[in-house]
């Protein structure tokens, strides 16, 4: 039959006190032993601890939490209630129960009286050799007390963790890994930092072993992340554990992942991994993202070598289109595919690469790379309508991005893009409304009115008379600009009246 020792409250400090057992456990309490020795004189003891969490598997002590006889160790809870109920002795705890034998309740000479900073208290009985076999600061602060140094009051975070890593010393190393299996990574953590705070190196061997043997979420990385920034461990498994955690190469022998990320995505020939992969790059590469960039940096250099490639590959294809080319210049290894499939490949590849730009702001340079694209433009002209459009996706991405004050770059620029696509774009209209692909035609509208709009009065004068000669003939088939044409028209001649006659 289980004995539990119970105390009230008491208003004094808390010390680690030793006294000689009593002859029989069934006696009520070690405390009440006729024998025991008086209490030295009370001094302070620092203890690093492992904050308190949340996520635990083990039982947290409160300070009406009534705790079960522990052996060889026992618990005995400061202030608890005197009648605790059935279901309070069978309450969860982390040591399989062990009915205390005469020998058991002989070897606990030690109380070790804690506190905890967030309320709560205990007092745990426990054999004073294993402590010091297995912790070297319970080794120096149990030799200061045998020779009369004084009690010491042990404040610490969390009573639950600091309980549960003193009951690991009587465990071997077998017993100990299967305990951390069963309470899991995040709970593991907070042992590991009280096994180290304490100088307990079979506990900090265990918990690194098993730390570094399973997947941890976001949450324990970071956690882990932080003790290791607190704590050295000089151990093989931790070497594991940080090469997990931290890129130890030098940056000069980095490979630059993002290049080769990129390049990967722009040759892939499945539609479906292409997609998923594009939008996942992106993702980390975006300004917006919440992932350190240190080693995904994407230089414009790195960019523009790719986004050159693309269009290389893209001018191939369209002079394949618009058999500008000999036969036998044209069988490539891609051939398998149809033409229009190609061309939109490498179409959706350019996009993607500007987008990453834009949001980079590294995008004014393509600017004058698109408007510069003398062969596009020419065999634009005799490709069949249902190929050239994929010419004015490009463009459209670039109107809409200077329409909606996200791609800034000089006049000369703008003008150039303008006088070289503005037209082929008024042709692809049509196709544009019907294969959109993603695109906000009322967007692509709005935006590309917005952008004739930046240009000096006389060059928005050609361009808009061009847009309305179009849209006569062709109506809906055509961008509809009205409203900036009326701003246009409100520029130019009312107010230019009104200047003129108010001079």
């Amino acid at each position: 039959m289980k004995r539990w020792s119970h105390r009230k409250p008491r208003r004094r400090a808390w010390c680690c006190s030793f006294a000689i057992p009593p002859a029989s456990p069934e006696l009520t309490s070690i405390s009440k032993s006729p024998h025991r020795a008086q209490p030295f004189p009370k001094r302070s003891v620092s203890v690093p601890n492992s904050p308190q969490s949340a996520k635990s598997g083990f039982p947290i002590v409160g300070r009406i939490d009534p705790r079960r006889i522990l052996s060889p160790g026992r618990v005995s809870p400061i202030d608890s209630d005197p009648t605790p109920s059935v279901s309070q002795l069978r309450s969860p705890s982390f040591r399989a129960p062990s009915p205390p034998t005469v020998a058991d309740a002989a070897a606990l000479d030690v109380k070790l009286k804690l506190r905890g900073k967030n309320g709560g208290s205990m007092v745990m009985e426990v054999d004073s050799e294993v402590l010091e076999a297995n912790s070297e600061v319970f080794a120096g602060l149990i030799a200061d007390c045998k020779r009369g140094g004084g009690g010491a009051t042990m404040e610490v975070e969390n009573l639950g963790v600091f309980s549960d890593t003193i009951e690991l010393m009587f465990e071997d190393d077998d017993c100990i890994t299967k305990k951390l299996i069963n309470v899991g990574v995040f709970r593991s953590i907070d042992i590991l930092e009280v096994s180290a705070g304490i100088m307990f190196t079979k506990g900090v061997r265990c918990c690194l072993k098993y730390l570094e043997a399973v997947p941890w979420t976001e949450e324990e990385e970071e956690k882990l992340r932080s003790l290791f920034t607190r704590f050295e461990f000089d151990d093989a498994t931790t070497r594991d554990i940080l090469g997990r955690l931290y890129l130890h190469d030098s940056v000069d022998s980095r490979p630059n992942v993002a290049q080769q990320l990129v390049r990967s995505i722009t040759t892939s020939e499945d539609a479906n991994a292409r997609s998923e992969m594009k939008s996942l790059v992106k993702g980390l590469l975006c300004k917006s993202s919440v992932y350190e960039k240190s080693h995904l940096e994407l230089s414009k250099e790195d960019l523009f070598t790719v986004c050159e490639s693309c269009l290389s590959s893209l001018i191939s294809l369209f002079e394949e289109a618009s058999d500008s080319m000999r036969t036998e210049r044209v069988i490539t290894k891609d051939t398998s595919k149809p033409l229009i499939e190609r061309i939109s490949r490498q179409v959706d590849n350019i996009n993607w690469l500007l987008e990453i730009m834009v949001d980079g702001q590294v995008a004014e340079d393509f600017v004058d790379v698109w408007a510069g694209q003398e062969k596009l433009l020419k065999m634009h002209d005799v490709t069949s309508p249902m190929i050239r459009y994929e010419l004015s996706r490009v463009s459209a991405l670039l109107f809409v991005a200077m329409g909606t004050r996200k791609l800034q770059c000089p006049l000369e620029a703008r003008s150039g893009l303008l006088q070289a696509w503005f037209g082929p774009m008024l042709l692809d209209f049509g196709w544009l409304q019907r294969c959109k692909k993603g695109l906000d035609m009322k967007a692509l509208e709005e935006a590309m009115g917005q952008t004739l709009l930046t240009l000096p009065l006389k060059q928005q004068y050609v361009l808009f008379m061009e847009w309305f000669r179009h849209f006569s003939r062709h109506g809906t088939e055509c961008p509809n600009m009205g409203k900036a044409f009326q701003i246009w028209w409100r520029r130019s001649f009312l107010r230019g009246s009104e200047a003129v006659e108010s001079r």
